[in-house]
């Protein structure tokens, strides 16, 4: 071996040794993804149905066994059609006795009638990414907030009926579960502010800053989006306002929660084409999107901790 050739070598292996590590990922997309894959295999998550139950136990037994204590609202609802609903949100708590707290939200049910789908709109929404992956990265931060506790609180709210009615017509038969938990806070602090995640599996993760969002809480908009640039995730969370919509965190809004929506509102191009549809399957979505979306759920988590 020449001097030269030694030289370089030796000076390689100094730039390696004294290149920083990379800090191993907390959330785990492939688990995420399995989860995502779980609750499609129980079917519609409709409430009244077989499958609904189903997934209610199922998330019922995950958050047990993870977080440090779980919080059950189980009621009926009576829909505008005199339809009764068994309904249940799960709240999963992390470091329940601290004073500073952090609220993470998806619906965990999906929608009867595919009332956009070209083809046959009477039958029910698979719900890979409009329902099961909110969900997912809710269960992939309760898998992370498992393995090393964190020192803020943090809370994991899975609502339901968010899906069931016509957001147009019938407007008390959406958003349920989220309204209800809005009039039934739980007793202790407020939450400093509140992320919903809803659609972020999509392949094509396009995440704009919903409008809604910008009006009520412009500054949790700024954290998230920092956040993700400081990931390196910035051509996933595009700095640019997206499309205004009724969802959950607009419950959360009007009893003075500052909250926001992660959303996807481009599921399968800027026509949201696959939205409401049969064509919401798991094809459509992707554990890349769900660790994106799952990281920099937890980096906020431990921003909050410094």
């Amino acid at each position: 071996m020449t001097n030269a050739l030694l030289c370089v070598l030796l000076a390689l292996l100094a730039a390696t040794s004294c290149r920083p590590a990379t800090p191993p990922r907390e959330f785990d997309g492939q688990a995420a993804f399995r989860y995502l894959e779980t609750q499609v295999r129980f079917g519609p998550r409709i409430p009244g149905t077989a499958g609904h139950e189903r997934m209610a136990d199922w998330l019922d037994s995950l958050l047990r066994s993870r977080a440090d204590t779980l919080l059950v609202q189980a009621w009926v609802h009576t829909t505008g059609k005199g339809v009764r609903l068994p309904l249940r949100n799960l709240l999963a708590r992390f470091n329940p006795g601290a004073g500073e707290r952090i609220l993470f939200l998806a619906h965990w049910d999906t929608r009867p009638r595919a009332d956009r789908d070209p083809t046959d709109s009477t039958r029910p929404v698979p719900g890979a990414n409009d329902g099961a992956s909110g969900v997912a990265v809710l269960l992939g931060m309760a898998d992370a907030l498992k393995a090393k506790p964190p020192r803020v609180g943090v809370d994991l709210l899975f609502v339901d009926g968010e899906d069931y009615g016509n957001f147009e017509t019938e407007k008390e038969d959406v958003l349920i579960g989220s309204r209800y938990y809005a009039r039934h806070l739980p007793p202790g602090p407020r939450p400093l502010y509140a992320v919903l995640v809803d659609m972020v599996g999509d392949r094509d993760l396009t995440i704009k800053q919903e409008g809604q969002s910008l009006l009520a809480a412009p500054e949790v908009v700024d954290l998230v989006w920092s956040e993700a640039r400081k990931l390196g995730y910035a051509q996933y969370f595009i700095p640019t306002p997206g499309p205004t919509l009724t969802d959950d965190h607009v419950e959360l809004i009007k009893v003075g929660i500052r909250a926001i929506d992660v959303v996807d509102f481009e599921y399968g191009g800027p026509d949201n084409r696959y939205w409401h549809t049969r064509a919401d399957s798991l094809d459509k979505v992707s554990a890349a999107s769900l660790q994106v979306v799952g990281d920099v759920m937890m980096a906020l988590v431990r921003r909050a901790e410094r």
